[in-house]
């Protein structure tokens, strides 16, 4: 498959790089991931599923991480136990920036694509600028398709502690590289899919190829931040229009099913597909049934 690439100008002077493949004419998909995850994420054997069906898939990387644009040297104000206590309650708290930044970025990238609207798909993080994006640029988004995410409403009942110290805890920067890799790995299965385990060599081959294409752990704080800054999303939620399609793993203990559930109740007429087995992950066995229901969100858009 052939893979258009390039940096975008986005808000707040930052780049975005980008990946399109598929033709120029189809419709577009754009690709959404979450957070620390660089646009790899999104397989590139999972967007060739998409690229047959018709579709041009626009995968990238956002701000502060992988090779977009880096917001170097900023630090957000105040302690994150008390951040992450006010997101609780879906008040938002001091960030370097927010969740509505970064969807601007993406209305950006499809500006500089001259695209008008495409099929809007996140997950998790992804999954919440999905959200803002598709209520602040609704005439931009044709279907929307959300996976593993929260709208982060007050009171949601909260990650396991096990997944979220994993997440937001970890080696220092500068460790040395073996070090960052097999902590990736120990994340990967933490927060994976226990109905269907990854093997060691995939595990390592990934933690490996994500660190070599771009490592910078100072940006994860930054976006977390932006997650936990920007409080509840119920209200971007009961503005949406577009079709949407509500993704979760049962066994998802980072972000719980409860998350999705809460977003598919807020959204008008937007459906809940929740899989056995599957964690905070997009595993293998899963695409093709993935793929139809985001298939059939993307008919019902027309």
């Amino acid at each position: 498959m052939d893979i258009r690439e390039g940096d975008a100008p986005a808000t707040q002077g930052l780049t975005i790089h980008y990946e399109d493949m598929g033709d120029e004419n189809d419709p577009a998909v754009l690709l959404i991931m979450g957070l620390g995850a660089q646009l790899v994420f999104w397989r590139e054997e999972f967007c060739q599923k998409l690229v047959d069906d018709g579709l041009r898939v626009i995968r990238f990387d956002n701000r502060d991480v992988g090779l977009s644009g880096r917001v170097d040297g900023r630090r957000t104000r105040g302690s994150q136990v008390g951040n992450m206590v006010r997101s609780f309650l879906g008040v938002r708290s001091p960030s370097v920036y927010r969740l509505e930044n970064m969807a601007d970025d993406a209305a950006a990238l499809l500006d500089h694509l001259g695209i008008d609207w495409a099929h809007v798909v996140g997950a998790s993080m992804g999954g919440m600028i999905a959200q803002v994006f598709a209520a602040r640029h609704a005439n931009r988004t044709r279907g929307l398709g959300i996976i593993f995410s929260s709208n982060n409403q007050p009171c949601l009942p909260p990650p396991g502690p096990q997944q979220l110290l994993a997440v937001v805890t970890g080696p220092s920067p500068d460790s040395p590289r073996d070090v960052i890799i097999e902590n990736s790995i120990r994340v990967t299965r933490i927060i994976g899919s226990p109905g269907y385990p990854a093997s060691d060599d995939r595990l390592r081959a990934d933690a490996i190829a994500f660190y070599d294409r771009a490592h910078y752990p100072q940006g994860i704080a930054r976006q977390f931040n932006a997650i936990t800054g920007s409080g509840s999303l119920l209200h971007y939620d009961r503005q949406i229009t577009a079709p949407t399609v509500v993704i979760h793993g049962k066994a998802d203990k980072l972000m719980r099913p409860s998350g999705g559930k809460a977003i598919a109740k807020a959204i008008p007429n937007a459906r809940l597909v929740l899989f056995d087995g599957m964690g905070h992950e997009l595993p293998e066995p899963l695409w093709d049934p993935i793929v139809a229901e985001l298939r059939k969100t993307f008919a019902e858009a027309g």
